[in-house]
């Protein structure tokens, strides 16, 4: 007896033409939600995926903020297993990389779109507040990018002299501090200028320069050098 003919499920050829529309037209011809369904097509292979990161766009607001959400988070999407999960968060894993990289290759204070960019992929998605610093070179080049300290939604601690410490130990010229709002707001508070003035005090005897202190928020960033706190 012939066995009858294999039917393909119906989003394998959806899987094509949309990986076609990739290859053709590159990923701005993609909404958000189909160029995370490719991404899916890999870690859920024999399922349909659309209403999946369709879901995922609207429960985190766009690509950007899928693969930065904590991994704990996706999965209380229903679909996401932890192995999706990891797999979302090796993404943004190497996006971060990727960005880091560049800015070891060139002088961080005179490319502020990339840095501004890298600080925003790195913290705008934390709920918790996150305090890193940037250590530069003589010719400031990224020697290092470190977290210090993570806090509560609204408070992280930081110690000046630890921050100097480890400056001198890598032999750093400059920094640039980072920390994130979850709140949103980027808004520095009275906490944030009265610690980034003890930190500056604190590298001037050592011969450290604090080129600036960026606070990110959800969708923006303030630098304290541009509202010349610094």
């Amino acid at each position: 007896m012939t066995k009858p003919p294999t039917v393909k499920p119906h989003f394998h050829g959806h899987r094509e033409r949309l990986r076609t529309r990739f290859t053709d037209a590159g990923a701005d011809a993609l909404a958000d939600y189909e160029l995370l369904e490719l991404l899916l097509f890999r870690s859920i292979p024999r399922r349909d995926v659309k209403g999946l990161a369709k879901t995922l766009i609207e429960t985190f607001g766009d690509f950007s903020s899928v693969i930065g959400a904590e991994a704990e988070r996706l999965q209380e999407v229903t679909g996401v297993s932890a192995a999706v999960a990891r797999d979302l968060k090796v993404i943004q894993a190497a996006s971060l990389r990727t960005q880091r990289i560049g800015l070891h290759q060139r002088e961080v204070i005179s490319s502020w779109s990339a840095l501004n960019d890298y600080c925003r992929a790195l913290l705008s998605h934390e709920t918790r507040e996150q305090f890193r610093v940037l250590f530069l070179d003589k010719k400031n080049r990224l020697i290092a990018d470190e977290q210090q300290s993570q806090g509560t939604v609204d408070h992280a601690p930081v110690y000046p002299r630890e921050v100097m410490r480890r400056a001198l130990e890598l032999g750093a010229s400059s920094v640039i501090l980072v920390h994130n709002h979850p709140s949103g707001d980027p808004t520095p508070s009275k906490a944030d200028i009265e610690m980034t003035r003890k930190i500056v005090e604190s590298g001037k005897a050592l011969s450290v320069t604090v080129h600036d202190h960026i606070i990110v928020g959800k969708s923006s960033t303030t630098s304290f050098k541009a509202l010349q706190l610094i």
